[in-house]
């Protein structure tokens, strides 16, 4: 059996891991949801269809920047979930990345991981 000690190098993903993209996701979608209060969406309906639609634009569009790609993927969730949206709200989700808050613990573990391990964050994001 290994132990974690046997390992110099720690990779690992870093939405959902470092990141919580569920609630940012959600928060980022508040503006589309506002302009649109007659629909009636729960946050599990719009998590899965970012889920969708982010799987679906990525397949389609693998080279884009993924604030560009955050971008296109806002419109389809919009008809998706059928609410209107403009490109001036589909581009601000797409540039929120920046944005996205880390877990309240994740400098401090990622400090203590530091001292005993190369850490290597995997990311789709840029």
């Amino acid at each position: 059996m290994r132990r974690l000690t046997d390992y110099r190098v720690l990779t690992f993903d870093c939405y959902g891991t470092l990141i919580d993209w569920k609630t940012v996701i959600w928060d980022a979608l508040q503006p589309l949801i506002m302009r649109n209060r007659d629909a009636e969406v729960s946050r599990d309906a719009a998590l899965l269809a970012f889920g969708q639609c982010e799987s679906l634009q990525e397949q389609e569009t693998p080279d884009l920047l993924y604030s560009e790609l955050l971008a296109r993927v806002h419109g389809r969730i919009a008809d998706r979930l059928g609410m209107q949206t403009v490109p001036e709200l589909d581009e601000a989700f797409g540039a929120s990345v920046p944005d996205w808050p880390a877990f309240p613990d994740t400098a401090d573990a990622l400090r203590v991981l530091k001292r005993h391990f190369r850490l290597v964050i995997l990311s789709n994001g840029a």
